[in-house]
Order: C-alpha cells, then structure tokens, then sequence
C-alpha cells in the first residue's frame, strides 16, 4: 500500500477537501480525485504517472533565481533548457530548439497625407490627401500600387527591430494653402513613404507612398512610390465663375478621380483589404478632393470625405489605416490623413516574442501569432 494524500473534489467520497490514508510503507502516492498524479517511493525517487506534462519556471536570463544546483528551467531568452551545476558554477544549456525564429510577415502602412484647400471664383476645391504607402508580406494579398505581395522577412533570436507608426499629415492650415505630407511607418529594414499632400488652386498635388489629388486648376495629381500606392487624381476647372473642383487622393489600391466638370472633387482612390489582423480590414483610400458643387467621396478604407464649398468641412483619414485626409475649399477646412499601422504575424507554432514595446495588440488567428501597433515601438524575437 503507500501513504495517501487525496484532493478530493467531493466525487470520490461524497465531500470535498483533503483526504489521507496512512500505513507503514514509506512510500507517498499524491492523488487528484483518486487518482494518483505523483509516487515517492522510500528511495526519494519521484515518478509522475499522467501522460501529460510538467510545466517548468519560465523567465528571461536577467530573471534567472539564485542558482543551486540541480535548478532547471526554460530560458526564454535563449528559448532552450537549462540547469545549473554546482560543478562548474554556471547554467548549462540542455538543447536549444530548433527553429526558435521565425520568418515574418508584415503589413506597413505609412501615415496618410492632408487634405488642401482652394478659395477664390474657380479655385474653390483643393486636392484631397493621398493614403500611406503599403508594404505586405501577407500570402496571397497585393502589396500597393497592384504589386505582389513582398517576400516574408528573416528575424534574428536575441535582435529588437523598430517599429515605427507614421502620423497623418495635417490639413491646410488656410484657404490657399497644400496639405501636410503623412509620415513614414517602419519595420526592420521596410519603410512605407507617407501620403502625399492634396494641392491648392494651381498647385500639383504632393509626391507619396500615393499621390496627392491635384488642385483645382487643372494641375496634376502627385505621383505615387513605387509598388506603394497610386497616383492622385488631376484637378478640374472649366474656365467659369466657381467651377473648381479638386482631385481625389491616390489610394493603396487605384488612382486618384480626377476633379468632375460640374465642379465637384474627385473621389479617393481605393484601399486594400487585408487579413493580416486576423480579419479582413480595408486601409490606405485617398482623401477625396474639394469642389464648389459637391465633395468627393474618400476612397474604401477610411479616406476622408471632401468639402462641399463653405456647406461643408473635409473629414479627416480614418486613424491607423494610413487613409488620405479629405480636402477642403474657400470657406470649409481640410482633414488630416490618418495614422498608419504596423502588422507582424508568423506561425503560431513558434514561442511569443521575447520582449515588445508600445504595447501591440497581440492575438493568434488563422494558425498565425498577431503583433498589431497603433503607435511606435519594438519587437525581439
């Protein structure tokens, strides 16, 4: 027989608590519900009788206990076991796994640029904002500007790599002047160009990850960067009193429209849905330009809305989807681009990451481990 210690959840014996058993063996059988889970035999032999596993303290190096020997533990630092010896003072790697950094995908999304303004007779609308440039990684889903998705990135054990989350870029201050150019988003080595600004009366619109809408003259839209995004729209204007019209940002996933010769702003371009946060989620529109008969509408993915002459303001990008802000005209302000993000997932087979900062949102979904930032931080793998 053994000596038995029982914690009895009331099944076995009709009351819960804390059972023994006593005899003379020496040996002690520890027991969940009647069942036993440990022995210790009279020779201070431990066995475990479940198939199931032990759970082993779990810490960084710089976590590490005062040593004695025979302590043994997973260092998630180095992700291998390890234990300490008396004999040569130190911890001693057991194995170190296999595999222990992963490769990455991304989604880098750059801050959105501003919305312009217009003022005067024609010159009534400005260009709206072009979105953030859009790098992806994601399997199977466009990178912007139609490229293919970009190839997954090779991450170091023990490395911290930058993440950086591009603000939007301000609206035009006054009404005659361009918006304000989106910042860039960085992870490691990828960096998405901020969105370009929406121009004013004769003004082309701004050069970014996406273009900018043109004002409302005529003027050309802003290029876009390469395999990042589209190129804003061209403005419009007729010739009579009050016919301007701006152009529409470009966005991660078409150009700009161009400013209607009934006076009223091009449309954003369009965004890209993405998977990447474990849901389909569509970012980076262009802000629609401003026009002196009507608005454009911003593009799919939070572009904001352009202005409707003094009967209405431009809207801002939406934050953390790098969207264009919309334009505004004589008398209606301009929106700011929205905020971009930062997305890194990779099989949900390997370990959380050593350390993060800027707190992201961290989820698994779709057998892949989610790192998302709405603003700056770090990731070591």
């Amino acid at each position: 027989m053994a000596t038995i210690i029982n914690a009895d959840n009331g099944v076995i014996s009709g009351s819960a608590g804390l059972k023994t058993v006593a005899d003379s063996s020496g040996v002690l059988n520890l027991q969940t519900n009647g069942t036993t889970a440990v022995t210790i035999g009279t020779d201070q032999n431990v066995v475990f009788n479940s198939t199931g596993a032990i759970t082993l303290p779990i810490g960084t190096t710089a976590e590490r206990p005062t040593a004695a020997n025979g302590m043994m533990r997973l260092n998630s630092t180095t992700n291998a076991l390890e234990v300490y010896s008396s004999n040569n003072t130190s911890w001693n790697t057991i194995s170190t796994f296999v595999a222990t950094t992963p490769t990455v995908q991304f989604l880098v999304v750059a801050g959105g640029g501003g919305g312009g303004r217009g003022t005067g007779s024609w010159r009534e609308g400005g260009g709206g904002g072009g979105a953030g440039g859009y790098r992806s990684a994601i399997t199977a889903e466009s990178s912007g500007g139609g490229a293919s998705p970009e190839s997954a990135l090779a991450v170091t054990s023990g490395v911290s790599y930058t993440v950086t989350v591009g603000a939007g870029g301000a609206g035009a201050p006054n009404n005659t002047s361009n918006g304000t150019v989106g910042s860039s988003s960085v992870f490691s080595s990828i960096t998405s160009a901020g969105g370009g600004y929406g121009g004013t009366n004769d003004v082309n619109g701004g050069p970014g990850g996406s273009g900018g809408g043109g004002g409302p003259q005529g003027v050309a839209g802003g290029t876009a960067t390469s395999q990042q995004g589209y190129a804003g729209g061209a403005g419009f204007v007729n010739g009579g009193s009050n016919a301007g019209a701006g152009g529409g940002g470009g966005g991660a996933g078409a150009v700009g429209n161009t400013g209607t010769s009934g006076a009223v702003g091009g449309a954003g371009g369009a965004g890209i849905a993405s998977v990447a946060s474990g849901t389909s989620v569509t970012r980076a529109g262009g802000g629609g330009g401003g026009g002196y008969q009507g608005g454009g509408a911003g593009g799919s993915g939070g572009g904001g809305t352009g202005s409707h002459n003094g009967n209405t303001n431009g809207t801002a990008g939406t934050v953390n989807t790098g969207s264009g802000g919309g334009a505004g005209s004589n008398d209606g302000t301009s929106g700011a681009g929205g905020s971009g993000t930062v997305i890194v997932r990779y099989a949900d087979t390997y370990p959380l990451a050593t350390s993060t900062t800027g707190s992201p949102t961290i989820t698994t979904s779709g057998g892949y481990r989610i790192y998302r930032w709405t603003s700056s931080g770090s990731i070591t793998f």
